[in-house]
């Protein structure tokens, strides 16, 4: 039987993850295969970049890369708040972006946490 690559990664991933030091980079644009890596590995850190301007959306990371208390994922969104603006007021705009993010991952959370 064949797997696909990401998946037999994953699974020696799983394999050597024996101290809890191992995590998986797990993209945003790809919500179904997040989902199984998750489904798979529930304890797995996840860090899932492609939020923003990469178009992965924000909804599908949280509800397909969470586990399930509604943690073990960092999220990424590295060009959206880096480039929030060019002017003067970038750490003011840098700011405003990554807390309106994080309020909008939390509020995700919150709903997985109350299922």
């Amino acid at each position: 039987q064949s797997y696909p690559l990401f998946d037999l990664v994953a699974k020696k991933a799983a394999e050597w993850n024996k101290y809890a030091n191992i995590g998986l980079v797990v993209g945003a644009t790809y919500p179904q295969e997040l989902r199984l890596i998750r489904k798979n590995h529930p304890d797995m850190p996840l860090l899932i970049p492609g939020i923003g301007a990469q178009g992965g959306d924000l909804e599908q990371a949280v509800a397909y890369g969470v586990d399930a208390h509604g943690e073990k994922a960092i999220i990424c969104s590295s060009r959206q708040i880096t480039y929030a603006s060019r002017g003067d007021d970038f750490t003011k705009a840098a700011r405003k972006v990554a807390s309106e993010l994080r309020d909008e991952i939390n509020s995700y959370r919150a709903n997985i946490a109350s299922c």
